[in-house]
């Protein structure tokens, strides 16, 4: 049985926002790859739009040559749905924070975990996952207030270790 490691569930950043994240700094320290949660980082919970804000996120990435991979819990239709809009590749029904799903990622972005952010909403998926996979992990606060009631539960024990 593992046991988690208090350091995993701490994000090398917490983000006010996905704009306020630095996309120039992270390739000054040589960060190539970006992997990004969909429900309530770049999309409102079960929802097919992505925010405005993720949306220009995702345009100035791409412009500046990053590789983006979606990470996500989500369906594969809908998690399909959302990285067609980018043609990005996807790893669907992740099982987050499953240590093989950011592996997966990273082969699909075929570049090293030391080369890549992980930018996510929820400290036990997004972050613990990305953290056990060795990538650069990014916090950022949830889009919306709705949210899978097991997530609402998760939340509560975020404020714990905070």
């Amino acid at each position: 049985m593992n046991l988690i490691n208090i350091k995993q569930l701490k994000p090398q950043l917490k983000a006010s926002s996905l704009s306020s994240i630095n996309l120039r700094y992270m390739q000054d320290i040589g960060k190539q790859g970006i992997i990004l949660d969909l429900d309530n980082t770049i999309t409102l919970w079960k929802e097919d739009v992505l925010a405005n804000e993720a949306r220009e996120f995702i345009e100035q990435a791409v412009k500046l040559q990053f590789r983006i991979c979606l990470l996500s819990n989500a369906t594969k239709n809908r998690t399909a749905k959302i990285a067609g809009i980018y043609n990005l590749p996807y790893v669907s029904l992740a099982r987050k924070p499953a240590k093989d799903a950011y592996l997966k990622a990273l082969r699909l972005l075929n570049l090293k975990a030391d080369e890549v952010v992980a930018v996510g909403d929820q400290i036990f998926t997004d972050i613990l996952g990305g953290n056990r996979a060795g990538c650069y992990t990014i916090l950022v606060p949830p889009l919306g207030p709705r949210e899978f009631v097991g997530t609402k539960l998760m939340r509560q024990l975020e404020k714990l270790v905070e």
